[in-house]
């Protein structure tokens, strides 16, 4: 339920707590199931915290079953989008023949080639979509668009996107809406307004000086 509402949060603790009871009920299969639900709610979430460093998972980590979700949560959490992919077509079959995960598994890709699309512009005002998509392991560049624009939609990135060209061109923005960007932007334009204030009220001390020297009485 919490899945198919993508509220991937609140399903990861709840298929944490069913790989608990049933671990503690001796039941493995439905416990080992239950963990693989949990990895994947983890990733979907783009949670930094690895499930198998929880006390309870950690014995499970090189567990035949679970082996291969070890692998892509680490490739996940490391930004690794080509050993990710490769690891979910080495082991297409297994994962697949499990329909919970057969249902999801597009939308983990699209999650972890958001999270290296976000990490991959952060340097960049301009940038090619055709540099993006080799960096996403070569994914078409409707791909790229598609994922350019659903975090354009979101807020996540200010930009735009230059179809004849093929470019993103960031905005940055006095709200520092692009992180460091923005910020060093809004510094420097209030250091730039104070000095010119500090310049102006010198002219004006200046001017009132010669005035009340140039008009005293002798």
């Amino acid at each position: 339920m919490h899945m198919a509402s993508r509220e991937f949060h609140a399903a990861g603790t709840a298929f944490f707590q069913a790989f608990k009871e049933y671990g503690k009920a001796g039941d493995n299969g439905p416990s080992l199931r239950c963990l693989k639900f949990l990895v994947m709610a983890s990733m979907l979430h783009s949670s930094t915290i690895n499930p198998f460093d929880s006390q309870e998972a950690r014995p499970y980590r090189d567990d035949p079953e679970i082996k291969v979700m070890t692998n892509l949560v680490q490739a996940f959490q490391n930004n690794q989008i080509q050993e990710f992919e490769a690891i979910l077509r080495r082991n297409e079959e297994k994962l697949m023949a499990d329909e919970f995960i057969r249902e999801h598994v597009e939308e983990l890709k699209r999650t972890i080639r958001t999270q290296v699309l976000e990490s991959v512009i952060v340097p960049y005002t301009r940038i090619s979509l055709a540099y993006i998509s080799k960096a996403l392991n070569g994914i078409p560049m409707e791909d790229v668009r598609s994922l350019l624009v659903s975090l354009i939609l979101d807020g996540k990135l200010n930009g735009k996107i230059d179809q004849i060209n093929g470019i993103l061109e960031k905005q940055v923005d006095s709200i520092g809406r692009n992180g460091s960007d923005g910020k060093k932007l809004l510094e420097e334009s209030n250091i730039s307004s104070l000095e010119n204030l500090v310049h102006q009220m010198e002219k004006l001390g200046t001017t009132v000086a010669n005035t009340t020297g140039r008009y005293s009485p002798h």
